[in-house]
């Protein structure tokens, strides 16, 4: 399952991403960078960001350090853990950045902070991710 390696325009092209309005900013080599801006269709019961916005920015940005799919490392996620510290409302600049933590053979493990426009912390989680198949 050899896959081409992540480039900046590939990933913005992602359907999801394009849907929910979220971009790759930054590619580096241990780290990615992502933003949302919270719109009305993210809305929660509450009228913030539904907390499945948050999630799905941590686990999107913890697939993008360049050591992982910018190289063609195939990888899928195999557990996911969001902790939601304080709410998002509708306007906030979301943004993520993912640390590569660890890279194995057949297991990588990244750490997501998710910020909002005045730096204060939204979320964090871990995510761990399981490498399918290095670049030939």
């Amino acid at each position: 399952m050899a896959i081409e390696p992540a480039t900046p325009e590939s990933i913005n092209n992602i359907s999801l991403l394009q849907t929910l309005g979220i971009q790759l900013r930054e590619i580096g080599d241990r780290h990615a960078v992502m933003t949302v801006t919270v719109a009305d269709l993210h809305s929660n019961y509450f009228g913030g960001a539904h907390g499945g916005l948050l999630a799905t920015l941590v686990d999107t940005a913890s697939f993008f350090p360049r050591l992982l799919l910018p190289s063609g490392v195939a990888c899928t996620t195999t557990s996911l853990q969001v902790n939601y510290v304080r709410p998002a409302a509708v306007g906030d600049l979301l943004t993520a950045r993912s640390d590569l933590l660890h890279l194995g053979r057949r297991t990588a493990s990244v750490r997501v902070e998710v910020t909002n426009q005045e730096g204060k912390l939204v979320a964090h989680g871990t995510v761990s991710l399981l490498v399918l198949e290095q670049p030939a």
